[in-house]
């Protein structure tokens, strides 16, 4: 039987700090800033006729338990057909055609995604 023997120096004064920061939600103000820069982006990127789907962008902060989202809505909505969606994925025409959607949702918003981790980070470094 092989025997394990750990030995530790000093204390867990950092990682406890970063659990009570965490636990306090220092990243909160952070998710309010990404979270509008979302909207921002995808208010630019929407293809505009009339500028209303382009002027619809909200977000929500939802946090439940452990976890914590940003979701990008949009209010735009005509006779039950939420006008951001069809103009990304496309929809047929009353005539029987087609209209192509254009992936405009996903380009715009990727780069906020990549920031939002890093961001978040930072801030509860430095808290």
């Amino acid at each position: 039987m092989a025997l394990i023997t750990v030995k530790h120096k000093g204390d867990f004064k950092k990682t406890d700090s970063f659990l009570n920061k965490m636990k306090q939600k220092y990243y909160m103000n952070q998710l309010e800033q990404y979270a509008q820069k979302g909207v921002d982006a995808l208010a630019s990127a929407t293809p505009v006729d009339t500028g209303l789907t382009a002027a619809s962008w909200y977000y929500e902060i939802r946090v439940s338990g452990d976890a914590v989202t940003i979701v990008w809505s949009n209010s735009n909505v005509n006779k039950g057909v939420n006008i951001a969606m069809i103009l990304q994925y496309g929809h047929g025409t009353g005539t029987g055609g087609y209209v192509q959607g254009r992936d405009y949702i996903n380009p715009a918003i990727q780069p906020i995604f990549d920031k939002i981790a890093d961001g978040v980070w930072e801030v509860i470094k430095s808290s």
